[in-house]
């Protein structure tokens, strides 16, 4: 059936995304193709639904936003870093061309728009179709804040060519939004005949407890980037709370965070899925070696390497900074299954990342673990760091405790000021996600909220005026006169 679904999506995505929606707010589309017909019945909408998904797993698959700008890699044998790692980015190098995001809010959008008055035999299952979408247009919309800023808020379906040209909402005003179909998507998913806060009838879809971390997410956003202050911070915390009562537990062994599928893992809140037959490689597919760059290792059978450069690209290793955050706790279980360091005899070589080992099959090794977007102890981090912020740092330290115990390093018994509380959390934050596309967001906030000043954290920040949001690409540009550069470009 996940096959059926896989190529289901893929026809759905293929043949409507690069319709009219595609060109929404840059050029005028003379296609004559629209989604407008496609409606026909009841059964349309969970395929058009389904394909709208492939984007979610795209965006979570690309670690130029999420990870490549922070400290967390370096090159390994074969560098495969954008302009985003080297922070030398401009409006025709490295910058945005936010397309994609459109073509997936444009999904949303006209889904919403047909599927309000179209009569269903279940009703439940129109309400669930209505609140998955709700929560995916929140989703992109907040990928978009988080990397540009100020966005264009697009909100009606498109079902001719009449393509309007929009200009940037501010980002607090698209935080509205998204805030409102968060909202939205918990009250429609509570009006279900069925609805059960501990029930995910997928861990690939948005289901309660995923709205929720959602929901906390943007929260802690919203608090420290947009000046939202401690009214967002408690409503995080009790988004957290009504996670931690869906039905999740933290998994007692740290290699069945990634290890396990995010259908049968306890921890997984929400994930992108993979599979070697259906989806190809995830993005750890770079930081895997090839057997001919760690020749003569003395640990072969230690280190999760590929037959080839098809199995792996020897890009990443995990930087000295970042194992440097667990060299107080050299007892930590969680640093085989971070990172591992090749020995040969002429000594130590490069630490290669084993976060993400992918399956060994037996003619390649295969990245196809799920990419985990949402787990609980990402979450109780999240609600750490929510309390840190309204100055409850015992509470605080309660929530990071529960992260680190299960690592196995005891609990925090350093300083109980606020500054130096958040500085664990990040930290700590910093050893439990590791490679798990969120650092840079993390830094991002903990920049805003005063913990760390960014530009002599990163290493390839320091010297450097680069604005935190990045560029719209030159051809975003000339294609919209509404648009205006983010600002610093």
């Amino acid at each position: 059936m996940k096959r059926i679904l896989f190529f289901i999506s893929m026809t759905i995505s293929l043949f409507f995304v690069f319709t009219s929606c595609s060109k929404t707010l840059d050029i005028k589309t003379d296609s004559s193709i629209t989604d407008a017909n496609y409606f026909k019945s009841e059964g349309d909408f969970e395929p058009y639904l389904t394909g709208t998904y492939t984007f979610m797993r795209s965006f979570a698959n690309n670690v130029t936003f999420g990870t490549e700008r922070s400290e967390e890699l370096i090159a390994a044998s074969n560098a495969r870093f954008t302009e985003s790692w080297t922070q030398i980015i401009t409006p025709s190098s490295g910058a945005i061309n936010y397309n994609q995001w459109y073509q997936a809010i444009g999904n949303c959008n006209l889904l919403l728009e047909k599927i309000k008055d179209f009569p269903f035999s279940v009703p439940d299952n129109k309400k669930r179709i209505i609140a998955e979408t709700h929560a995916l247009r929140a989703y992109f919309y907040f990928s978009l804040v988080r990397i540009i800023g100020d966005a264009p808020l697009m909100l009606q379906a498109i079902t001719n060519d009449n393509v309007p040209l929009l200009p940037r909402s501010p980002a607090v005003d698209v935080m509205k939004q998204i805030q409102a179909d968060i909202d939205t998507s918990i009250i429609v998913l509570k009006s279900l005949s069925t609805y059960a806060a501990s029930t995910y009838p997928s861990k690939y879809r948005f289901a309660y407890g995923s709205i929720q971390a959602l929901k906390a997410d943007t929260k802690l956003w919203s608090a420290k980037v947009l000046a939202g202050g401690n009214t967002d911070l408690n409503a995080a915390i009790l988004a957290i709370t009504e996670v931690e009562s869906s039905g999740v537990s933290l998994n007692t062994n740290f290699k069945n965070v990634t290890g396990l599928k995010a259908s049968a893992n306890s921890e997984v809140l929400l994930a992108a899925y993979y599979t070697r037959d259906e989806t190809g490689a995830n993005y750890a597919y770079n930081a895997l070696p090839f057997l001919a760059i760690i020749s003569g290792a003395l640990n072969l059978d230690s280190l999760p390497w590929a037959n080839s450069a098809a199995g792996g690209q020897g890009a990443y290793q995990i930087s000295a900074k970042s194992k440097a955050l667990f060299d107080a706790y050299p007892n930590d279980k969680r640093i085989p299954f971070t990172w591992v360091t090749e020995r040969q005899s002429s000594g130590f070589k490069i630490s290669w990342i084993t976060k993400y080992p992918g399956t060994k099959y037996s003619d390649e090794r295969i990245s196809d673990n799920d990419i985990i977007m949402y787990r609980l102890a990402d979450v109780q981090l999240m609600k750490a760091e929510a309390y840190a912020g309204i100055n409850n740092t015992v509470s605080a330290i309660t929530e990071l405790n529960k992260v680190r115990n299960r690592a196995g390093i005891g609990d925090y018994t350093g300083p109980s000021d606020k500054g130096s509380v958040e500085k664990e959390i990040l930290d700590e934050r910093g050893r439990e996600l590791f490679f798990e596309n969120k650092r840079w967001y993390d830094l991002v906030r903990f920049h805003k909220g005063g913990t760390i000043n960014i530009y002599t954290y990163i290493p390839n920040l320091v010297g450097k005026t680069t604005p935190l949001h990045w560029p719209l690409n030159t051809t975003v540009l000339a294609n919209n006169s509404k648009l205006v550069q983010t600002q610093g470009y």
